[in-house]
């Protein structure tokens, strides 16, 4: 990495400001309410959640053979290697409470005052996401969210890239907890029956519903920590 990123990476910049919380906190919310928009921004969630299966599947030494994201927002990763054990669990796991992590990752590094890290973080993870991407609708996601990155990153000045980066910290934190509420409502409707939540069952034994609840606490709670975080001033 030159010296000069490297630099700009590591650099403290402005903490966003109480102001600027509030208002991308108040946009991101919007996005999950305002009708036709939520199916739409819903991608991202779906990027971070099949992302966070690939990340914990190579972690655990599973083989990863590919992740497709499919226009109705769902998504599928494909790894190899034993069908049972920790492995297989922790990799399930790891798909719903990863955007929420994510957020909260995001939150604390913009309150040490570095948003830019932020952005090149999400750089990072697209470029090494888009090496597995085996459909079509996948690529030109990663693709769009990868130019949005690009396009910030590089051609905004310090406080826009802030307020993006609070934005997007914000949206993961928010959107995180829905999408496990969405689950939930899918299992009562008789749908989702090979969600991540009932494939854990079949893996640990434990009832599919256990296993939303631990998804729940884990968002509630990065939620929590991170409009911490993000809110000093009022919640700290």
């Amino acid at each position: 990495m030159p010296a000069d990123l490297w630099d700009q990476l590591t650099a403290r910049q402005t903490v966003p400001s109480s102001g600027v919380a509030l208002w991308t906190a108040a946009a991101a919310l919007a996005l999950l309410v305002i009708p036709g928009v939520w199916p739409v921004v819903r991608n991202v969630v779906t990027v971070a959640h099949e992302g966070g299966h690939a990340l914990v599947a190579v972690l655990a030494g599973r083989r990863l053979a590919g992740v497709r994201l499919h226009s109705d927002t769902s998504g599928l990763t494909v790894s190899r290697g034993r069908p049972r054990g920790p492995g297989m669990v922790v990799t399930l796991l790891a798909g719903y409470p990863m955007p929420g992590l994510v957020g909260l990752a995001a939150a604390a590094a913009l309150a040490a005052g570095r948003p830019l890290l932020v952005l090149w973080g999400v750089l990072l993870v697209l470029a090494l996401l888009l090496l597995q991407i085996r459909n079509l609708f996948g690529l030109w996601v990663v693709l769009v969210c990868g130019a949005v990155a690009v396009a910030v990153t590089g051609w905004t000045q310090a406080p826009v890239q802030s307020a993006v980066a609070c934005g997007l910290a914000w949206f993961l934190l928010l959107a995180a907890p829905r999408a496990v509420v969405e689950l939930a409502a899918s299992r009562r409707g008789g749908r989702g029956r090979g969600s991540d939540a009932d494939q854990l069952a079949k893996l640990t034994h434990l009832p599919g519903a256990v296993w939303v609840l631990v998804f729940g606490l884990v968002t509630v709670v990065a939620a929590g920590v991170g409009a911490r975080l993000l809110l000093p001033d009022l919640l700290g």
